[in-house]
């Protein structure tokens, strides 16, 4: 593969970056109303698809054609990536960027861990670089995802003068609104944040000339369709848009051709959820001893680094309780605890500080944790692709993982 960029005439449009208080004035916030709760219709899926003796996965190295030195970077972002620890390009980095630093629109099917926000950025920087200024906004579903991009943006501006800024929920939106009086070369951004921002008037989107839409297939899981859509056709003419998505639905085909112009597709894996290296086992357990189940698997030495799920906040609230009074260390994640807790508590489980992580779907999503040993379902998914994107959390890096799962007897 050629990664040579061709010389001389730039072929970005210089376009200035937003002005604050420029937005639409007119916009709506996005906040769902208020109003009753709806009852919690749990309808678990079929125990037999819960149970699978692992396949061994046959892990397959990438063997990139060139190093990062070879490409026809800038002197200045090789020494960032040379100081990032990094010297060959992953499949989807390899892959990605001559159609990036081309103008096209990209579709790239690649799931967490392949290094699919370097396959973006590092194309994105170099073009910074070397030609007029522009600004890309990034649309991620998780504020931990949010925050990831932009530490890698920092990581591999070393050294640099360009500037990034990350607009998520569970923070004070008053920060985001000063915040926002600066320049900006990269905003990555989860959609209801952003949504709230653009309908204050704090921001003008037609001033990002690139659109990149980070983990697509987890913002429709999360139901950020018709922000997406609505935050994406504020843009206005965008000069490209980037897609990442770890699976390829069919059924989402017409939206994507919304999003996309022409894209070149690139695609690193089967692009399809799998869980073949997962052992899947089932306990029958009696709702009122389910408890008592969790704590004693949980003291067994072979549980390690364990995720847990559960449907609702409240139950995530009530096992991680359970778990710290039975003197097993746990925190817990969802959406009532502020953006600084679910931090704290990610750096405690990354670290082994606790054993337990006690969670729910939506907060759980983006996340990118190694050596997750166990992943116990405290209670049955709803449905299956939420449960193959659960017990996907363990078993990674070709290892076999482990998946356990609780079903009322």
């Amino acid at each position: 593969m050629d990664n040579n960029r061709s010389g001389g005439n730039s072929r970005r449009k210089r376009k200035s970056r937003p002005k604050a208080g420029a937005g639409n004035q007119n916009g709506r916030s996005g906040r769902r109303p208020r109003g009753p709760r709806q009852k919690h219709n749990y309808k678990p899926i079929d125990a037999e698809l819960m149970v699978h003796e692992a396949v061994p996965m046959k892990k397959v190295k990438y063997i990139a054609d060139q190093k990062f030195d070879d490409w026809d970077l800038h002197p200045k972002l090789k020494i960032a990536i040379r100081q990032a620890g990094w010297t060959y390009p992953t499949e989807i980095q390899e892959k990605a960027f001559s159609s990036i630093v081309d103008l096209r629109d990209v579709m790239g099917i690649a799931t967490t861990g392949t290094g699919k926000t370097g396959a973006f950025l590092i194309p994105l920087i170099d073009a910074l670089l070397k030609d007029e200024p522009f600004q890309t906004l990034v649309l991620a579903p998780t504020r931990e995802l949010a925050l990831q991009i932009e530490q890698e943006f920092v990581t591999l501006t070393k050294g640099m003068t360009f500037t990034a800024l990350s607009l998520i929920g569970g923070r004070n939106i008053n920060t985001d609104i000063r915040n926002l009086k600066r320049d900006y070369d990269l905003i990555v951004a989860t959609p209801g944040r952003l949504k709230d921002l653009h309908g204050q008037g704090k921001i003008d989107l037609t001033e990002a000339s690139v659109l990149v839409l980070d983990e697509f297939d987890r913002m429709l899981d999360m139901g950020f369709q018709k922000d997406v859509t609505f935050l994406a056709d504020q843009m206005g003419d965008r000069e490209q848009t980037l897609l990442f998505s770890a699976t390829l639905d069919k059924s989402q085909q017409q939206l994507i051709d919304r999003f996309l112009d022409n894209p070149v597709t690139v695609k690193v894996s089967s692009g399809e959820a799998s869980a073949e290296h997962i052992n899947q086992t089932v306990r029958y357990v009696a709702p009122d001893e389910k408890f008592d189940e969790l704590i004693n698997l949980l003291q067994e030495p072979d549980l390690k680094r364990v995720l847990v799920f559960a449907e609702t906040k409240h139950r995530v609230k009530k096992v991680t309780k359970k778990l710290n009074q039975a003197g097993i260390p746990a925190d817990e994640i969802h959406g009532n605890k502020s953006q600084n807790y679910r931090q704290k508590a990610l750096a405690k489980f990354k670290q082994g500080k606790i054993k337990a992580l006690c969670a729910t779907d939506v907060a759980a999503r983006g996340l990118d944790i190694d050596n997750i040993t166990h992943v116990i379902n405290f209670e049955a998914p709803t449905d299956y692709d939420v449960y193959i994107h659960r017990v996907g959390r363990t078993g990674r890096a070709g290892k076999t993982g482990e998946a356990i799962t609780f079903v009322d007897k």
